[in-house]
C-alpha cells in the first residue's frame, strides 16, 4: 500500500473532496468509514495508528482519549482472539468528524508517520504475523487501551504512543518497529500503575489522617 502520509494528507489535506464519501452527513464531516477506505488490507495497524494519534501527540486533541480508547481496546481483543479482520458497529462507522479537526490532526500527525515511514520496512515478520506475536501485541494495546480511558493526567499520552508505533509496525510488518512499540506500551504500563499507586497511597495516608484526627 502506499505510504500512509501521503494517503491521509492526499485525502484529507490536499484533495479532501477524495477522503469524504458521497453518503457523509456532510462536506464539512468525515466518517471512520470514510478512512477506512484508506487503509487497504492491513486495517487492523491502520485502525491502531489512526485511533491512537490524537492523544498520542505532542499536545494531545482533547476528548479523543475515551471514546478511540474504547474502540481501541474492543480491537484489540479481536486481535486477541485471532480476527483477521476487525468489526466495528455501524454507528460507530457512520459517527460524523469535523473535517476541520480531522485536517488539525493529521497536520500534526504527518511530520511523526514521515520519520516512522522512512524507517519502516517488512522485517521480523513472525512478530506481526505469527499468533503469538499478533496475541502479545493485542494484549499490550488492550492494556494501553485502558490507560487511555482513565481520566487522570498522565495515563494518557504515553499509552497512546505505544499504540501508535505499535500498530505502525503492524501497518507495515514491521516487527522492529512493533517490538519498540511494545517497549513504549511497558513504560506506559509502569507510568500508568505508578501513578495509580501514588493517588492510593496518597488517599490511604489522607484518610489516616483524617481518621487520626477525629479520634484525637
Amino acid at each position: 500500500m502506499a505510504q500512509l502520509s501521503r494517503e491521509l494528507e492526499r485525502a484529507f489535506i490536499t484533495d479532501p473532496t477524495h477522503g469524504v464519501s458521497p453518503d457523509s452527513v456532510c462536506q464539512d464531516s468525515v466518517c471512520l468509514s470514510d478512512v477506512l477506505g484508506l487503509a487497504g488490507e492491513r486495517v487492523f495497524g491502520f485502525l491502531f495508528v489512526i485511533l491512537a494519534l490524537p492523544s498520542a501527540l505532542p499536545i494531545p486533541a482533547p476528548g479523543y482519549s475515551i471514546p478511540f480508547g474504547v474502540v481501541l481496546f474492543v480491537l484489540a481483543v479481536q486481535l486477541i482472539m485471532g480476527a483477521k479482520t476487525p468489526w466495528l458497529p455501524q454507528k460507530f462507522l457512520k459517527r460524523p468528524l469535523a473535517l476541520g479537526t480531522v485536517q488539525k490532526i493529521t497536520r500534526a500527525g504527518l511530520p511523526w508517520l514521515r520519520r516512522i515511514e522512512g524507517v519502516s520496512r517488512p522485517r521480523l515478520l513472525p512478530v506481526c504475523q505469527s499468533g503469538l506475536g499478533r496475541f502479545i501485541i493485542g494484549l499490550a494495546i488492550a492494556l494501553m487501551a485502558i490507560s487511555m480511558m482513565i481520566p487522570i493526567p498522565g495515563t494518557n499520552t504515553l499509552p497512546a504512543i505505544g499504540i501508535f508505533v505499535t500498530g505502525f509496525g503492524l501497518l507495515d510488518d514491521d516487527g522492529v518497529i512493533s517490538l519498540g512499540g511494545l517497549m513504549l506500551c511497558l513504560c506506559g504500563l509502569v507510568l500508568t500503575s505508578s501513578i495509580l499507586l501514588g493517588l492510593a497511597l496518597g488517599g490511604m495516608s489522607l484518610i489516616d489522617w483524617l481518621q487520626s484526627l477525629i479520634h484525637s
